[in-house]
């Protein structure tokens, strides 16, 4: 189960924009102790379990419990992130569950994946100002090759709502996957699910509380 923004506080807006660059989370993942809980994220698990494994890209990949879940699984995946030390941490998550993953150090605000090539393009609680978010997401859906499958799953809106879920007073880098299917051309996009889903949390006095996550899947038409 999720916890807060733990030490009993939620994040400043000063504080995560401060986390938007490579050096925060250089040191944040410096430490001996794991950031995150270690397993998959629980909506990449709810839509991927039954797809066929292809190549897959993990964008924001932090200590890379998404990209080895996936690698299991017979994935070919590259997992990308800005922050070197995440990096090193994914090598050595990988090398303990003896998988094969390719990293790739890359700010994602600025870099642009080879178009059309991955069955499977993810991106977990990634989140950036709107007006640098929208052209991501632009560039991740040109990655997916034709019958791959775009995931881009966030913290929704409705959290500001709670005060126990501790989400910073951050409303412009917070998304619906309502607007994320709005970016895709139905022409060339089948959204799977767009859909808000309440998730168990525990909140900032320990007691759990219910978040919610916004989880956009498409598949790009053959």
């Amino acid at each position: 189960m999720e916890h807060g923004h733990g030490h009993g506080r939620a994040m400043t807006a000063e504080e995560v924009r401060a986390m938007l660059e490579p050096s925060a989370w250089d040191e944040r993942y410096g430490g001996e102790e794991l950031v995150w809980s270690g397993f998959p994220n629980p909506q990449l698990v709810a839509q991927v379990d039954e797809l066929t494994p292809g190549a897959a890209l993990d964008v924001g990949a932090g200590e890379g419990a998404d990209a080895v879940w996936l690698a299991r699984r017979g994935w070919a995946v590259t997992a990308v992130d800005f922050s070197q030390m995440a990096l090193k941490r994914i090598a050595e998550h990988a090398a303990e569950a003896g998988v094969e993953i390719t990293t790739e150090q890359a700010d994602v605000r600025t870099w642009t994946p080879p178009a059309g090539v991955f069955q499977l393009v993810n991106s977990q609680f990634m989140h950036q100002p709107a007006e640098v978010f929208a052209p991501l997401v632009a560039r991740l859906a040109d990655a997916v090759a034709p019958d791959g499958h775009l995931l881009v799953v966030g913290h929704h809106p409705k959290d500001l709502e709670e005060p126990e879920i501790g989400r910073p007073p951050v409303g412009d880098m917070l998304f619906t996957a309502e607007e994320i299917a709005a970016q895709l051309d139905p022409s060339t996009w089948e959204i799977v699910a767009a859909e808000t889903r309440p998730r168990q949390l525990i909140g900032l006095d320990g007691e759990p509380v219910t978040g919610h996550d916004a989880v956009l899947h498409a598949r790009r038409r053959s």
